[in-house]
């Protein structure tokens, strides 16, 4: 629709056609979880445009209840099936977008009556309609803990309903780092919602009114609603049998024109083909973004007599809402990141929303990967309550102008109390990259606590009360504040080891680490702390960490 819009605004002659399977065209998709939970009151509020209202505004002729079985490049013909029979359609131009369908596992029983995905209004529609006589009495198993995934069990669970959620891979949100994906699962359990990962579905069973959800553990769940949310496959079949080359995955490839293979044949969304930013990864993005985006510069293609500005590589840039949390990323992970060779270095922060000294500041949690060389920004996340949302446009901002992560230390970014602080997490990142990369700071990872655990000496510089809430179970205390004076205890405990600096959120063992550097000891600081190594260790945690 956003091809459509733009060439009618580029042109008055054509004749635009669009034909649309379903009963809905331009509708919210990304607002149907919400409309599942009632925060969107009125089916009709998902509606963004009508064939009426299209018509109106931009003389489109929208026609719903039309399914394109097969199409025919030579003839530049679309064999069009629709409620007054078959027709062949005869096009100048054709533009692509097709989208997703669910994916569909190897389980056994997805086709009984209780599984259900969420990808049409009609879905959402059905299953609030489903639920809401008495929602407290229904069981739902969510299969599949990716975006969707996540903003339909909140939205159930928003709804009153019992909600299980199941991941095969090894946590929540696989695109999310561990330590980061850790504290999105721990707010769903804070809310009640049950989380089963790394595990995988075998078969789903009917069992009178209900079904049975099997699992790879032999584990069973009843469930009056089972959920599919286990990601999408590209709805090309049909495109593909007519000519248009496609990757292994069926996703349409396309230029950076977005033009197919065939002559005045175009694709754009969720079932092409997009090239990472970071990595150089050939790869769909199935985000709205990068989908409008396309669309708009598809049609300028089409429309202008020279080659218009070419698609974005896209940074993937994605947000959502897990109870009183937001998780945000743009760019590349660790995953993505080693697969492409790409030498990267992680920091972790754990800074305020805003001042600290205003009523509310809350903490966030920041990863940063960048280029241990040259500072290039490669990745960003974030999880907290507040804040996350604007820090992570920033850093994707930043990683798109291309500037270096050193140089977030010189962005002039708004500043009042109740809004950020004079030095806002994103300078924050800048001043560490550039401590880094001047060699005032060494860091050492949370996945290296076995190794310092093993090699080094563990020096934990937090106070004598932190450190018996909670800490490694071979380190010395030694708050930074007294490290000074009992310099000579530690290089003895050290015997000429390294030292693993470490503290509550990587401040305190920065300062301690350039003591010890000044001393002429070998150290490293904790990247992100303990609040980092405790949601890294995840249930790992007892065996690494002790009390008192």
């Amino acid at each position: 629709m956003s091809a459509a819009a733009r060439l009618r605004r580029l042109t008055e002659e054509a004749e635009i056609i669009v034909f649309e399977q379903g009963d809905a065209v331009s509708f919210a998709s990304c607002g149907l979880p919400y409309y599942l939970s009632g925060e969107i009151k009125s089916r009709d509020d998902l509606l963004v445009q009508t064939p009426a209202s299209m018509r109106a505004a931009l003389d489109v002729d929208v026609r719903l209840h039309h399914k394109v079985t097969a199409i025919d490049a030579a003839a530049h013909t679309v064999r069009v099936e629709g409620p007054q029979g078959v027709e062949d359609v005869a096009y100048d131009q054709l533009i692509l977008s097709p989208g997703t369908v669910a994916a569909r596992p190897p389980i056994d029983g997805l086709d009984l009556d209780c599984v259900h995905t969420l990808r049409t209004v009609n879905d959402a529609v059905a299953m609030r309609d489903a639920v809401s006589g008495d929602p407290a009495s229904w069981h739902a198993v969510v299969l599949g803990a990716g975006f969707i995934g996540l903003e339909a069990a909140e939205a159930l669970h928003m709804a009153g309903v019992d909600v299980t959620l199941l991941e095969a891979a090894p946590h929540v949100l696989p695109p999310l780092e561990p330590e980061m994906a850790w504290l999105v699962r721990q707010e769903l359990t804070r809310m009640g919602v049950r989380v089963h990962e790394g595990v995988a579905v075998t078969s789903i069973t009917a069992d009178g009114r209900r079904a049975v959800v099997h699992m790879a553990d032999d584990q069973q769940l009843p469930a009056d609603l089972v959920l599919l949310s286990a990601g999408t496959t590209p709805a090309t079949t049909i495109f593909a049998a007519g000519g248009v080359v496609c990757d292994e995955r069926g996703s349409i490839l396309v230029d950076d024109q977005g033009h197919t293979n065939l002559i005045d044949v175009w694709a754009v969304g969720d079932a092409t083909v997009s090239r990472d930013a970071v990595t150089g990864a050939r790869r769909p993005v199935p985000l709205a973004g990068p989908a409008q985006r396309g669309g708009r510069l598809v049609a300028d293609a089409i429309a202008s007599d020279r080659p218009s500005r070419p698609l974005p590589n896209p940074l993937a840039s994605a947000i959502v809402r897990v109870g009183g949390l937001t998780a945000a990323m743009s760019g590349a992970n660790r995953a993505g990141l080693v697969t492409a060779g790409i030498p990267f270095t992680t920091m972790h922060l754990h800074p305020s929303d805003h001042a600290g000294y205003f009523p509310g500041a809350q903490q966030m949690h920041l990863i940063v990967h960048m280029d241990p060389a040259t500072g290039r920004l490669l990745g960003a996340q974030g999880v907290g309550p507040s804040g996350v949302d604007k820090r992570i446009d920033i850093l994707a901002t930043a990683m798109r102008a291309g500037l270096r992560a050193q140089e977030l230390i010189d962005l002039d970014l708004c500043y009042s109390p109740p809004y950020g602080s004079a030095k806002d997490p994103i300078n924050m990142v800048g001043y560490l990259a550039d401590n880094m990369l001047t060699g005032q700071t060494t860091l050492w990872q949370p996945g290296d606590i076995d190794s310092a655990r093993r090699e080094a000496l563990v020096l934990d510089v937090r106070t004598p009360s932190e450190f018996a809430s909670g800490h490694v179970r071979e380190a010395l205390n030694v708050p930074h504040t007294e490290l000074r004076a009992r310099l000579d205890e530690v290089r003895t405990a050290a015997d000429g080891r390294r030292i693993a600096v470490m503290c509550q959120s990587g401040v305190r063992s920065y300062i301690a680490h350039r003591i010890l550097v000044a001393s002429g000891l070998a150290s490293s600081t904790l990247s992100g702390g303990m609040l980092t190594l405790q949601a890294w260790l995840g249930t790992r945690a007892d065996e690494v960490i002790t009390k008192g």
